[in-house]
């Protein structure tokens, strides 16, 4: 990553997004951030993922893979989406927030992974330091980089990979199944 954050950025983005699911649980608002007082990392228009995780259990994870608005901005909306619009868990309630530890992941842009043939693709993947977009067809899915330490074996990874778009689970194997790579800074409250 080019522009890593300083510890000061990643407190500010930690207690932001905090900050905007106590906001949005107390009186459905997000919170007001003065622009003028933001470093440029921060302002900087950047994907990025907020993952929730209770008792050590994921509560929920939504981003940007592609960036298309400022970072702190980023941050905000993929709060409230982890908290109450990830489809695989209820909406957060009030009483759980004390629970809940946030980690951010900020995203480089992901490029495309050239590869002549499933073993080639298997050869060319960094476990534990590339996140994986799959492509096929108009099924798209995305595992961020700590996925790896659930799933360490690259084949079952891009398995799921495969399943969690809805697909087959060899849908890695199609020459048509674009394959595009990123890597993040990732950092949470503990």
């Amino acid at each position: 990553m080019s522009h890593e954050l300083n510890k000061d950025e990643q407190n500010f983005l930690l207690k932001l997004a905090r900050r905007t699911m106590e906001s949005y649980l107390k009186d459905g608002k997000m919170p007001e951030v003065d622009e003028s007082g933001l470093s440029e990392n921060l302002k900087r228009v950047q994907g990025g993922f907020v993952t929730l995780n209770k008792n050590g259990e994921l509560r929920g994870c939504i981003g940007h893979i592609i960036p298309h608005e400022p970072l702190y901005r980023c941050v905000i909306d993929n709060a409230i989406n982890a908290a109450f619009q990830d489809n695989r868990f209820p909406p957060l309630t009030y009483d759980e927030l004390k629970d809940i530890e946030i980690e951010i992941s900020v995203l480089s842009v992901p490029k495309k992974l050239e590869h002549s043939s499933p073993e080639d693709l298997l050869k060319k993947l960094v476990p534990l330091k590339d996140g994986v977009v799959l492509k096929s067809g108009w099924k798209q899915s995305t595992f961020l980089p700590q996925v790896w330490e659930q799933l360490p074996d690259k084949t079952e990874f891009l398995e799921q990979l495969c399943l969690k778009q809805g697909s087959s689970k060899n849908c890695w194997k199609d020459a048509n199944t674009v394959v595009e790579i990123y890597h993040a800074q990732i950092f949470g409250e503990n």
